[in-house]
C-alpha cells in the first residue's frame, strides 16, 4: 500500500478536523472527511433534521447552518479526545442567528473513524 493511499488514524482525522475548523473551513472538512455513507444525528429538540445519512446530506445541512448565522463574534473548538476509533471535540460559538438575535451555543460532537473517513457523527447541546 502506498502512502498516498494509507487511511488516516482516529486521531489524524480527529487533528485535521480540529484543524480545517478552526479555520473556518467547516464544509471543506465535511467535503474531505467525511464518508459517503456518514450518519449525523442531531437532539431531538434541534431545529436541524434528527438524523440525516449521505455525505450529500448531511454537508447539505451544514451548509443550511452557515446560512442560519447572520454573524459570528467569537469561537472555540477544543483539542480532541480520542478513544479507539471514536473522538469527541466540545465547540463552543457566540453567533447571531438570523431572525433569532444574539446566542451562545456549547455542544459536544462525538465522531466515529473507519477506514480514514468518518462515518458518524452526534450532537449533544
Amino acid at each position: 500500500m502506498s502512502a498516498q493511499n494509507k487511511s488516516m488514524s482516529t486521531q489524524e482525522v480527529a487533528n485535521r478536523l480540529v484543524s480545517l475548523c478552526r479555520q473556518g473551513q467547516v464544509l471543506e472538512a465535511g467535503q474531505e472527511l467525511y464518508a459517503d455513507n456518514i450518519e449525523s444525528r442531531e437532539p431531538e429538540n434541534s431545529q436541524m433534521p434528527g438524523l440525516l445519512t449521505g455525505k450529500q446530506a448531511v454537508t447539505g445541512k451544514g451548509k443550511q447552518f452557515a446560512e442560519m448565522i447572520e454573524a459570528q463574534h467569537e469561537g472555540k473548538i477544543s483539542d480532541p479526545l480520542v478513544a479507539g476509533n471514536h473522538f469527541a471535540i466540545s465547540w463552543w460559538m457566540d453567533v447571531t442567528m438570523k431572525g433569532q438575535g444574539r446566542t451562545q451555543m456549547d455542544e459536544v460532537i462525538v465522531y466515529e473513524v473507519k477506514d480514514g473517513k468518518i462515518i458518524k457523527e452526534q450532537f449533544y447541546y
